[in-house]
């Protein structure tokens, strides 16, 4: 069998639950894809900008297609050499991890413990890339690498959430309990886990790790079911993301323009 590694950029996603939107379309298509694949998946763990990541990707595809010239030995002297421009390292960082030696891995891991100021993230990609490769080469096993805006843990992605209160109002001390602990418990149902749970005004946000193929609709709907049994303050629509954090501004943004209720 010929090894193959396959680049799964990002695969963003922002829905509301309760509406259809092209966004969870998409999700259930990745999901479906995925389902068939035959070899490893492995989730990028680092928060990296969605734009950066698809920056690095569409240079990645180029420079396959246009190898070095350069020897290992100058791209590393280049790469150390705190002189050199940025631009230029960005380059050698994607040139070292589509090879498919050994050393260009161990370098890009040399860097990465003292990466130049903003090439951290940049190198954090070569790096999973260049890991990719090799595992694919060594292993003899196609390997699937998965990227968001949230990162993830292990075969988990990360997700934020936001429930918003039907009252209008903020949350009471009562439902702060009961948010927490319907959360807790359906979470841990699904082997996931909330890294994170603030209440802001009328906001709940969770920041949660969750494994890829569980029901993220499903989950977070029977939870806010459950919720409102004891108390009936939530909406049933909420909002779930990977591509990042939002802040208070602008869930009320998302909430005004997809006109809630």
């Amino acid at each position: 069998m010929v090894s193959s590694y396959n680049l799964w950029p990002v695969c963003p996603f922002m829905f509301l639950s309760g509406r259809r939107m092209d966004e969870e379309n998409i999700y259930e298509k990745i999901k479906d894809i995925f389902g068939k694949f035959p070899g490893n998946i492995s989730i990028l763990e680092e928060q990296v900008d969605i734009d950066l990541q698809m920056e690095y990707f569409e240079f990645s595809r180029d420079v396959k297609k246009n190898p070095a010239p350069a020897g290992l030995n100058d791209l590393s002297k280049n790469l150390f050499d705190r002189e050199f421009p940025a631009d230029g390292k960005k380059k050698i960082l994607v040139q070292l991890a589509v090879s498919e030696e050994v050393e260009a891995y161990r370098t890009i891991e040399k860097y990465l413990t003292h990466p130049d100021t903003g090439l951290r993230d940049w190198a954090v990609l070569a790096f999973q890339e260049s890991r990719m490769l090799l595992q694919s080469r060594l292993l003899d096993e196609d390997q699937v690498f998965i990227s968001t805006g949230l990162g993830g843990k292990g075969t988990k992605l990360r997700y934020f959430v936001a429930l918003i209160n039907s009252t209008g109002k903020p949350f009471s001390k009562l439902q702060k309990r009961i948010v927490s602990a319907e959360l807790d418990y359906h979470l841990k149902k699904h082997e996931a886990e909330a890294e994170e749970i603030c209440f802001i005004e009328d906001y709940c946000t969770i920041l949660a790790i969750i494994p890829f193929r569980a029901p993220i609709r499903e989950l977070f709907r029977d939870a806010v079911e459950e919720c409102n049994h004891l108390g009936g303050f939530l909406k049933e629509n909420f909002i779930v993301t990977n591509v990042k954090k939002l802040s208070y501004e602008e869930i009320n943004e998302f909430v005004t323009r997809k006109n809630v209720t």
